[in-house]
């Protein structure tokens, strides 16, 4: 793992593999390390570099409370990386929403685009646990969200048969900082890209776990109607974060994508 100063941040990267270039986001239920059981897969055929947010690994510094500052801060570490305008991109979760944010104003500057269980807003109904998470995480900690959260990377039934990737993941969400979560969370409370969809251009895909209660499938439908140049693929009994639960459907869904 590599560190640049990307302003005043301080941002974590690895890039691995050769080939045209891929980057990953991550959910704000994780960080990198989400996508450990993909990337050897992906980085036979793309050169694959994965960043950290504010708040995760050691990625640090000040940010804004808005999706504009996140897709702006990835955007310029992109140009600090000298990454081609021919690279794609592909986001989950926050990072699926950082994704779009990109995708409307430096669409560009990237080739596809690949959302995973993410979508363009929060609908009001979602916005209370979106709220709960932040201020339980400022007010008191990493360990009183990490339960919840925890439920919303995955169905139950995957949380009681997996119990090593389980505590994985608790273990590395205790990592982050408070503070910088709760910002991300709260940054997704004023999103509403819904309006710019059309504004996107880029070659699309869409991947939505039938069984995400974190992003639920309409969100990623909705996104499906939006983006004119988008097709979309339903993984059934797969939650939040496909690419650690089913690493294999999640590669059978984008790998064909991917292709040039």
């Amino acid at each position: 793992m590599t560190n640049i100063m990307v302003g005043k941040n301080r941002i974590q990267y690895e890039q691995v593999g050769k080939g045209p270039d891929l980057v990953l986001l991550p959910t704000l239920l994780a960080e990198m390390s989400v996508y450990d059981k993909v990337i050897d897969e992906l980085s036979h055929f793309r050169r694959v570099t994965r960043f950290n947010f504010p708040g995760f690994g050691s990625s640090s510094g000040p940010i804004n409370q808005n999706l504009e500052d996140y897709a702006k801060l990835i955007h310029e570490s992109m140009n600090v990386l000298n990454l081609p305008a021919n690279t794609d991109l592909l986001g989950n979760g926050f990072g699926g929403f950082v994704a779009v944010t990109f995708s409307i104003y430096y669409g560009n500057t990237i080739n596809k685009l690949i959302l995973v269980d993410t979508g363009a807003g929060f609908p009001e109904a979602g916005m209370g646990a979106l709220y709960n998470l932040a201020e339980n995480a400022k007010n008191k900690g990493m360990d009183s969200i990490i339960e919840a959260a925890l439920k919303r990377m995955f169905p139950d039934n995957f949380i009681d048969s997996n119990p090593i990737i389980v505590e994985e993941r608790r273990m590395k969400l205790k990592e982050a900082d408070p503070q910088l979560f709760a910002n991300a969370a709260l940054s997704l409370t004023g999103l509403d890209n819904r309006p710019k969809l059309k504004d996107i251009k880029n070659q699309c895909l869409i991947v939505v776990g039938l069984e995400d209660e974190t992003t639920p499938p309409d969100l990623s439908y909705e996104l499906h109607q939006g983006i004119s140049k988008s097709e979309l693929i339903e993984l059934p009994g797969i939650g939040h974060c496909p690419q650690l639960q089913d690493p294999e459907a999640f590669l059978n869904a984008v790998l064909p994508f991917l292709q040039p």
